[in-house]
């Protein structure tokens, strides 16, 4: 297992060959992931621990929801799709996700950390 440290919390990468990737999220309390959208990555998450903010669309357009996940619920996410990972305060996230192999395909729209 391979954990890369991010900003707002960690991933495990438990799984990794040409074909797909498997890792867990650690997302820290009041924490969250970039607005972003994949050009190839096709990703499918399940909550472990949570409950997770799941934002997408943009805010402010007709395509923009936000879904609570509590444990076991999970969510399909395709390619351009734009989604937002969240954490609430005081409830750090746990996800475990399995996806297509472009681990560096993250087109970034908005980032509170300035990557």
């Amino acid at each position: 297992m391979r954990t890369v440290d991010k900003p707002w919390g960690k991933e495990e990468i438990w799984a990794e060959t040409d074909r797909y990737l498997g890792k867990f999220l650690y997302i820290n309390e009041g924490e969250m992931l970039s607005r972003q959208y994949h050009e190839e990555k096709d990703e499918t998450i399940i909550v472990m621990e949570g409950p997770l903010r799941l934002e997408i669309g943009e805010p402010d357009t007709d395509g923009y929801n936000v879904f609570e996940l509590g444990v076991g619920m999970s969510y399909h996410i395709t390619p351009n799709t734009i989604h937002r990972f969240c954490a609430n305060e005081g409830t750090p996230v746990k996800l475990a996700e399995v996806s297509t192999p472009e681990i560096d395909d993250v087109v970034r729209l908005e980032d509170k950390y300035k990557r």
